[in-house]
């Protein structure tokens, strides 16, 4: 004699079978499906978030767990992509990461347009 078989999630029973919903019938009677529930506005309005136009070019990332050794990560739009690890050698990427605004020719680029 075997065990019945057991669904997947022990102690649950199977769930029904959901029929999908079906779209309510018009308050005129004409049969035609409701489309938008009433008080709710059908234009489309602008976004309310919309930026000033800026937007990030390099990214500068710092990591300093307590008791092991201080990490950093400079990342550019422009193809910069630079590591270190060591107190001193993260001092010297993020010096040379605020260097690096100047020099890049991404954000030179972006700035000769702007003006």
């Amino acid at each position: 004699m075997s065990a019945p078989p057991r669904s997947p999630l022990e102690g649950h029973p199977p769930s029904p079978r959901l029929r999908l919903a079906e779209p309510a019938p018009a308050v005129s009677g004409s049969g035609a499906p409701k489309v938008v529930a009433e008080g709710v506005p059908t234009a489309v309005r602008p976004d309310q978030q919309t930026g000033d136009g800026r937007y990030p070019i390099a990214w500068l990332t710092i990591t300093t767990p307590r008791g092991a050794t201080p990490t950093a990560t400079s990342i550019c739009a422009c193809g910069r992509n630079l590591f270190a690890a060591g107190h001193h050698k993260a001092l010297v990427l993020i010096n040379d990461h605020t260097d690096h605004k100047s020099r890049c020719p991404l954000r030179a680029t972006l700035e000769r347009t702007a003006s």
